[in-house]
């Protein structure tokens, strides 16, 4: 364990405030960097797990699209769900500066009324439960896909695809 389980994360604290069920697991970011090997240290498969990338469209606000730990962003379905003509990735270096997060920590639940789009893949209906960072390295909630929903104020849409 890295951190201490009552050293709560602002997304820990955000859920709490409005009342949101969840669990939180601890791993050792340093041993585990890929979001597959995250999703094996808190012991639920890849699928389950959402990994969130930055993008940036043409034009507008950045776009967070959170996907699961096994698959790639489609940036050509999430242009057409965002409703612009194209989306790029953005660059570590930008993604960390814009949302003032680590790789391995970027979360929409950090980053909720930061001015940034949400899209959740449609594959999170498939399960009770998903995980993904709770805002920091080394920290991963659980909860409802409709409660991230709820709290970020994502639009769901077929955003990935296999590698």
């Amino acid at each position: 364990m890295s951190r201490k389980t009552d050293d709560k994360t602002l997304a820990m604290r955000l859920l709490e405030g409005k009342k949101i069920a969840y669990t939180a697991h601890s791993y050792d970011p340093d041993a585990f960097v890929s979001a597959p090997e995250v999703a094996e240290a808190i012991g639920l498969p890849p699928q389950q797990v959402f990994k969130t990338l930055v993008t940036e469209p043409d034009k507008g606000k950045p776009i967070l699209a959170v996907i699961p730990a096994d698959r790639e962003l489609d940036l050509k379905a999430l242009a057409m769900a965002a409703g612009t003509k194209k989306v790029r990735m953005a660059s570590q270096t930008d993604a960390e500066r814009m949302t003032g997060l680590e790789k391995g920590g970027i979360s929409a639940l950090a980053l909720v009324n930061k001015g940034f789009n949400v899209f959740l893949d449609a594959s999170a209906r498939d399960f009770a439960t998903i995980g993904m960072s709770a805002g920091v390295r080394g920290v991963q909630v659980v909860l409802a896909p409709d409660d991230f929903v709820k709290v970020t104020r994502a639009r769901i849409a077929s955003i990935s695809s296999s590698p």
